[in-house]
């Protein structure tokens, strides 16, 4: 799901203008996994622009209050999620934590760091989705220590069909505020690409693991 159209775009602009977001599908990146992307795409670069922070800050907190009501409690999923997580438990002068990919291997060997209840509302941020995966680990982990995970919002996701399923096998319901979609369709209006970039853009949304392989 998608907050708002107008502001799909607005934050699709400010991705790109800021370079958070990079297209190049003539000259591919080469994602961890082994798949060529036409896109590379870093978040945590929004953090270094106070207007543009703030913009995707009330972007998030917004969808907070509209989709799943104010929790108890903000958590964020490491990396990417802790400071976004941050600024909108701040505005929303909720309590925070975060999850960790794995337990910490020393002290208390917490996963998830920050004081919470068994049985609160818990919404998650995240900054990305890809696959989900990492989303997932840290919803199970939520809830294996007996919070109760009303969603989960991101400022950006690919818009994989693995994703839709892997939140739909966890029974998470998400949120993004901007998507490959709306993004493709304002660097098409802005410049960042052509007519002919569109095929070879879409062509990846749809297999991205056999892309120009």
């Amino acid at each position: 799901m998608i907050l708002n159209n107008d502001k799909a775009l607005k934050v699709a602009e400010f991705l790109l203008q800021i370079k958070a977001v990079k297209l190049q599908p003539n000259n591919p990146f080469t994602w961890a996994s082994g798949w060529n992307s036409p896109i590379y795409c870093d978040n945590r670069i929004t953090l270094s622009f106070p207007n543009i922070r703030t913009f995707i800050r009330q972007g998030y907190s917004e969808a907070v209050i509209e989709y799943f009501g104010k929790p108890d409690v903000i958590a964020g999923v490491a990396t990417g999620g802790i400071a976004q997580g941050a600024l909108v438990a701040q505005e929303l002068g909720l309590p925070f934590i975060y999850i960790r990919s794995s337990a910490k291997g020393h002290g208390m060997g917490n996963q998830i760091e920050g004081y919470f209840e068994k049985g609160q509302k818990v919404v998650v941020i995240e900054d990305l989705i890809s696959t989900g995966g990492s989303s997932i680990k840290a919803i199970e982990a939520l809830k294996d220590a007996g919070l109760d995970v009303k969603g989960l919002i991101a400022i950006f996701t690919y818009g994989f069909k693995v994703a839709d399923e892997n939140f739909k096998n966890a029974n998470c319901p998400y949120v993004t505020l901007t998507n490959y979609d709306y993004l493709v369709e304002e660097a098409l209006k802005k410049d960042y690409i052509t007519e002919n970039d569109l095929g070879s853009l879409r062509e990846w949304k749809d297999q991205p693991e056999t892309w120009k392989k």
